[in-house]
C-alpha cells in the first residue's frame, strides 16, 4: 500500500468546498486541501441522468490518517452519499512528502 494518499471529492458550492478543504487541514488528517471549479458533473441518481455544477476539493494526506480523513468527510459533507476516492502516490518530492508527513502527524 502507498505510503501517501490524494483523495477526492466534490460539493455543489464553493463555500462548501472551503469548509470541507480548511475543516480537514484544522483537523490535521490533511496536510493541504486544493478546491477547483466550478466543473460539470453528469451522473445517474435516483434513477435519472443528473447534471450538476460542483466543485472538486482534493486532498493530500498520509495512508495512515485516510480512515480519519474519511470519517471527517462524511461527517462534514451534506451528500447522501459522497464521493470519497483515495488515489495512491507513487512518487514525490521527498521533501514535499515529509511535509504531508509532519502535517499530518498526531501530536
Amino acid at each position: 500500500m502507498a505510503n501517501y494518499l490524494t483523495v477526492l471529492t466534490t460539493t455543489d458550492d464553493a463555500e462548501k468546498a472551503k469548509n470541507l478543504a480548511s475543516s480537514a487541514v484544522e483537523a490535521k488528517v490533511a496536510a493541504c486541501a486544493q478546491i477547483d471549479g466550478p466543473i460539470t458533473s453528469v451522473y445517474r441518481w435516483e434513477g435519472a441522468v443528473q447534471t450538476d455544477q460542483e466543485w472538486r476539493v482534493l486532498y493530500k494526506t498520509t495512508a495512515e490518517r485516510y480512515p480519519e480523513l474519511e470519517a471527517h468527510i462524511n461527517s462534514v459533507h451534506d451528500y447522501d452519499t459522497p464521493e470519497i476516492i483515495a488515489m495512491p502516490v507513487t512518487h514525490g518530492s521527498a521533501a514535499y512528502l515529509s511535509w504531508v508527513t509532519e502535517e499530518t502527524s498526531k501530536d
